[in-house]
């Protein structure tokens, strides 16, 4: 499903500085399941004035907090995503490899939620992981 989504670089948010991390190996983490290579979403990133850091990931849901590193006791929010894939493509003759991408600003409310409460994200983020089970028709365990 699109929802009208453009295929637009790069996959992490706009004008976000990946934090350094392991490097992740290409296989089954980073595939879809018709085996075809996604780069991966970061597991931390930073992007206007906030740092993000992935806390669980189950499928296409995946949870993160946010914290804003402008404030010397910054509050904690977290992100409950539906992580989308976009497939390759050539922009001023280069290839943009197949990527994973953060839901968009549009996108925000349908495939992306910000919640204060930490019980909330969590209860979100299972509402999230199971709904695309369910929607393929296959059995959660």
């Amino acid at each position: 499903m699109n929802h009208g989504i453009k295929n637009t670089p790069p996959a992490l948010p706009r004008h976000s500085v990946p934090i350094p991390t392991e490097k992740m190996r290409a296989g089954a983490k980073g595939g879809s399941q018709k085996g075809r290579f996604y780069k991966p979403l970061p597991k931390e990133f930073r992007r206007d004035g906030f740092e993000y850091r992935q806390i669980v990931r189950e499928g296409d849901g995946a949870l993160y907090e946010q914290r804003w590193t402008r404030c010397a006791e910054p509050s904690v929010c977290y992100e409950v995503i539906h992580v989308r894939r976009r497939e390759g493509f050539e922009i001023h003759g280069r290839f943009v490899e197949p990527f994973e991408a953060y839901p968009s600003s549009e996108a925000w409310g349908l495939d992306g939620f910000t919640v204060t409460d930490r019980d909330k994200a969590w209860a979100k983020f299972f509402e999230i992981s199971l709904e695309e089970p369910a929607r393929r028709g296959k059995e959660v365990r």
